[in-house]
């Protein structure tokens, strides 16, 4: 029998809240061992933050018994508070302190002796690869060094269990696998480690997870044991003349399909339990579809045990009306644009034009120079040299222009403070929307996006799925011709992201242009052209299939879109003789 020290125990647990008509925790039995990361996943709302706080005795279970190596979270919260490690999804560093000083803070805190801490800091600079930057003050810091920074102000005063609610959100791939060597490298050590997280890909480098919805607890278990429970019920279909966006979308209203995304030049499925590839085929009829089975993945599986996919078509695209549609019209271009900060280029001469109806798709490392050129594309940043047209017009000078753009910003960007309903009038009223017609939007948009239970809840109050299908109403008002998306996904769940891609591919389908960036690989495979921007500069461009290709060989013939992103960029530094940043 394990050691109570090594263990986590939750026996009956729920949890209240009383603006909730269910329990946000629900009758949870379960046990957590050291030795190795378990994951806690599940949708938006499933519980995963509620079960974490009562973990690190910030709250208090409404019935049911929980113990935390050993102690009781709120009677022994001064014990448990010396051994336990918590970084929540908003880690509390000081952006106007250095790396340093945020160190210092935070062993004053956890009362860490004077004579230990300069061995304790030195661990931990290197263990996070953060040495050369301990006088940068941490606002400064990319997303990913952030991450590492709040997990070495997390492990100051060596904790035996390390609580991580989400730490890889907005973090691109590389900063990420370092993030998990770090915490497979605790875990080998025997620390007891809990990592919640959103991101399914994540969820098969754990030994094993919590699967979680509406509170309850569905699986616990080995994340490979869920996933042979779907082997052969993952296929890919692609047809010569159908493109994979409206592929998808038929393939979503078939009873026979349960899950569709797109992966490069095919359109991956699930099919429904006790339906086989003939239903299929007979239900779509389409002469020429070509069917092959895909290795199954956890995502498939943890799809498959939510139900599926409930949403399958868009009314917010049903909703636009079509554009005039010139494939070959240039409506986005970008002119050896860049940006500098004092000698330092953020952007260096970058160029490159999107089409109109195409999905065009900036990708790089935290730092890399992404956001600086999605921004001065918006209108939002004038560049030092270079040009950033949209629709012909440059967007120094062209206020015109930005009636036709749409912007929804990486970090929630509406008034957290008013109602759903105030922030749906701000905005449409700022986009020149008056009257009856702004009236009619506002109701369409509740309806596209179900808020008509929650208009009168303050912004700030719901959960991120809803703020950010806000966000993208907001930035919709107006029906603009060009959508800007800064990281639209960023910490929703797979069920959210892909409602998300419905409402994008069908407004793409009437002719609305798209310019996205994102760390969700998966993600990059809806886009028809990449650029990969790294050091300031676009270093590869093309379609997700083209780049993967170009670093496909024998040992891996068939390489998924995050292997491309990090074989890119590690060839690149080679090239250059760079360290990898």
């Amino acid at each position: 029998m394990a050691s109570s020290d090594n263990l986590i125990l939750l026996q009956g647990i729920v949890k209240n809240f009383p603006s909730l008509q269910h329990p946000a925790i629900y009758n949870l039995d379960c046990e957590i061992h050291a030795g190795g990361v378990t994951g806690l996943v599940g949708p938006d709302g499933a519980g995963k933050t509620t079960l974490m706080r009562m973990l690190a005795g910030l709250l208090i279970p409404s019935s049911g018994q929980l113990s935390v190596a050993g102690l009781d979270p709120i009677k022994e919260d001064r014990a448990l508070r010396a051994i336990l490690g918590y970084m929540p999804q908003k880690f509390g560093l000081y952006e106007d302190l250095t790396v340093m000083e945020n160190l210092t803070l935070y062993a004053e805190l956890r009362d860490v002796a004077d004579e230990v801490r300069e061995a304790t800091f030195q661990r931990l600079l290197k263990f996070t690869s953060l040495e050369p930057f301990t006088e940068r003050l941490a606002g400064k810091l990319s997303g990913g060094m952030k991450q590492k920074l709040g997990l070495a102000c997390t492990l100051v005063g060596q904790p035996k269990v390390l609580l991580l609610d989400e730490p890889g959100v907005g973090v691109d791939p590389i900063s990420r696998r370092e993030l998990w060597q770090m915490v497979h490298e605790l875990a080998d050590e025997g620390m007891l480690i809990l990592w919640s997280t959103s991101y399914l890909d994540e969820a098969e480098q754990c030994r094993e997870i919590l699967l979680m919805n509406g509170g309850k607890l569905l699986y616990q278990g080995a994340p490979q044991k869920l996933t042979q429970k779907v082997a052969g019920r993952s296929l890919l279909v692609s047809h010569p003349e159908v493109n994979n966006r409206q592929l998808m979308q038929r393939l979503l209203k078939l009873e026979q399909v349960t899950d569709a995304v797109i992966q490069g030049h095919a359109v991956r499925l699930m099919l429904a339990r006790n339906t086989g590839v003939d239903a299929l085929s007979r239900a779509i009829n389409l002469p020429e579809l070509h069917i092959t089975e895909a290795t199954p993945r956890f995502e498939d599986a943890f799809i498959d045990l939510l139900g599926g996919i409930a949403l399958v078509e868009s009314a917010l695209g049903n909703m636009l009306q079509p554009l005039p549609h010139n494939p070959d019209e240039t409506v986005i271009e970008a002119r050896a644009l860049t940006k500098k900060f004092g000698d330092f280029a953020a952007t260096d001469h970058v160029s490159f034009a999107v089409k109109r109806g195409e999905i065009f798709g900036l990708l790089g490392p935290n730092g890399a120079g992404k956001s600086t050129t999605f921004k001065m594309m918006c209108g939002l940043m004038v560049p030092s040299s270079g040009d950033a047209q949209v629709l012909g017009m440059d967007l120094k000078n062209a206020g015109q222009a930005r009636q036709h753009l749409g912007y929804m910003a990486q970090k929630f960007s509406l008034y957290s403070n008013l109602t759903v309903m105030q922030n749906l009038r701000f905005f449409s009223g700022i986009y020149g929307l008056r009257g009856k017609k702004q009236a009619e939007k506002i109701e369409s948009m509740c309806e596209a996006f179900a808020f008509h239970d929650i208009v009168n809840n303050v912004t700030d109050s719901l959960p991120l799925g809803f703020k950010q299908r806000l966000a993208l109403a907001c930035s919709m008002m107006h029906e603009p011709d060009i959508l800007f998306l800064d990281e639209p996904t960023s910490g929703v769940d797979p069920i959210t992201r892909r409602e998300f891609w419905l409402h994008i591919n069908s407004m793409v389908n009437k002719g609305v242009t798209v310019m996205v960036t994102t760390h969700f690989m998966d993600e990059a495979e809806y886009c028809d052209r990449i650029g990969l921007v790294y050091h300031g500069k676009l270093i590869a461009t093309g379609t997700p299939d083209a780049l993967k290709h170009q670093i496909a060989d024998q040992e891996t013939p068939d390489p998924t879109m995050e292997q491309a992103f990090i074989e890119l960029i590690d060839q690149w530094d080679k090239e250059h003789s760079r360290e990898p940043s």
